[in-house]
């Protein structure tokens, strides 16, 4: 990408819509739009005054040939998003207008813009850091209004603000070590062994602090990945349909009607759930639900939690214990239903297998216990001191792997200072957590990593 030219998209999604717009970003925008544009009283944009609209009409240059009826703003540099000149131009939704007008604009001197492109500019002009341009994705692919409001609360620097002040830490750390290793011979005060011990700890509890959160924020950004699993006919579709409060999935009295998966994406008090309704777990010669059986065993492997459903009215089965035995450390939640009916599951049979997991009871034709399994999801999305107001959250892999890095070095320097070694070890080791933290912000990061984190971005943002 070269930062010096104009770059051209549509910022608005496809299909038919009130309007649609198409931006313009760089220091050619004014004299491009010029080239093309023309307002009702027949004067060009570059007459008016900046950030304000304009109509008129947008015209084939040659033939003067009217393409669209449009509005137009320019918004000068560097007060913009991408901190360059921009001119934004709304015309009719549709993709015809908004294509036309593209095409043309690209036509007198524009390059079309890649994936992510306007964000990457803001970043490199110094607008916004990493985390922050990586949150204005966040903030369109939202699916709860928590997952909103944390990538918000990013975009306006919390993430950004945490990971600098722990920075500063770590360089007075290495201004102390640079003093004492450069003037050893002098007098001055050397750094003292509680010193660096004092400040790494504060360090390493930061950065653990962050990262206790990474996956509560993984949840709220990418949705929790739930399967339910169970033997046939003990209530999984009915779990399903009650949660989605419609009727999804068929429910029958004949095992293995579910032959498939069956995949909902809901909302359950702000955690956004992709729920798998899977094919019930036996023994059968049915081709096409043994097919639906392997399905669901590779589905449960691949969950972050794993909801096992299990028939009250019926005692505990061998291949009940099979599939409870199959949770082993994974997140499950244990449901038995069918309360409604005489019970003749024994809870401690349960308990021997799946240990300290949660156990509830449930009557799903009655839609009795619904209220205690949604809270339940909710509690254990937010673990420990995680609470569902807190805003700042690790939601990305990307700043979840910086982290554990600089994890990693910020104990590797414990180490060094324990065994006494020369300062210049422990400077390497507070360097290296220096600057894994500051590939959160991009302070540190690499340009091939910038292009593959802006290509996921959507054309015109």
């Amino acid at each position: 990408m070269f930062i010096d030219d104009t770059i051209a998209a549509i910022a608005t999604a496809p299909g038919e819509a009130g309007i649609g717009i198409v931006r313009i970003s760089g220091e050619k925008s004014i004299e491009l739009i010029d080239k093309i544009f023309v307002s009702k009283q027949g004067k060009k944009l570059s007459e008016y005054k900046p950030r304000r609209i304009t109509y008129g009409y947008i015209l084939e240059p040659k033939s003067d040939k009217r393409i669209d009826e449009v509005l137009v703003s320019y918004m000068k540099g560097p007060n913009t998003y991408t901190r360059e000149d921009i001119v934004e131009i709304n015309c009719h939704g549709g993709m015809i207008p908004v294509k036309n007008i593209l095409e043309l604009v690209l036509r007198v001197g524009a390059r079309a813009a890649e994936p992510g492109e306007f964000t990457k500019r803001a970043f490199l002009n110094g607008r916004i850091d990493l985390a922050q341009a990586e949150a204005v994705m966040d903030l369109i692919s939202a699916k709860t209004e928590k997952g909103f409001d944390v990538a918000l609360d990013q975009l306006e620097g919390s993430l950004s603000k945490k990971v600098s002040k722990v920075r500063k830490k770590l360089m007075d750390m290495l201004g102390h070590i640079q003093v004492s290793i450069d003037f050893a011979e002098d007098d001055v005060d050397e750094v003292t062994i509680d010193f660096l011990c004092d400040k790494r700890n504060e360090v390493e509890s930061d950065i653990q602090k962050l990262l206790d959160t990474a996956d509560t924020g993984k949840i709220l950004r990418e949705g929790l990945s739930t399967v339910i699993v169970g033997k046939p006919n003990v209530g999984k579709s009915s779990l399903l349909n009650a949660l989605v409060r419609e009727s999804r999935a068929i429910v029958t009295d004949v095992p293995g009607t579910t032959r498939d998966v069956i995949e909902e994406h809901l909302n359950i008090k702000g955690i956004p759930l992709n729920l798998v309704d899977t094919a019930g777990i036996r023994e059968t010669e049915d081709i096409v639900e043994k097919i639906g059986v392997q399905r669901s065993k590779e589905l449960f492997n691949l969950a972050d939690l794993i909801i096992v459903m299990l028939d009250g009215s019926k005692e505990l089965t061998e291949d009940d214990k099979e599939i409870l035995s199959l949770i082993g450390r994974k997140k499950a939640l244990i449901i038995i239903n069918k309360t409604d009916l005489t019970q003749k599951i024994n809870r401690k049979d349960v308990e021997k297998i799946v240990g300290d997991k949660k156990i509830i009871k449930v009557s799903l034709i009655e839609e009795k216990g619904l209220d205690e399994i949604e809270d339940t999801l909710v509690e254990m999305v937010y673990k420990g001191e995680i609470k569902a107001k807190d805003s700042l959250l690790v939601t990305n892999v990307r700043h979840k792997n910086a982290l554990e890095r600089a994890l990693e070095a910020i104990k590797d320097s414990e180490k060094a200072i324990k065994q006494k070694l020369p300062l210049d070890f422990v400077e390497v080791d507070i360097k290296n957590t220096w600057e894994a933290l500051g590939e959160i912000t991009g302070d540190t990061v690499e340009e091939d990593l910038l292009d593959h984190i802006f290509k996921n971005f959507c054309i015109g943002k």
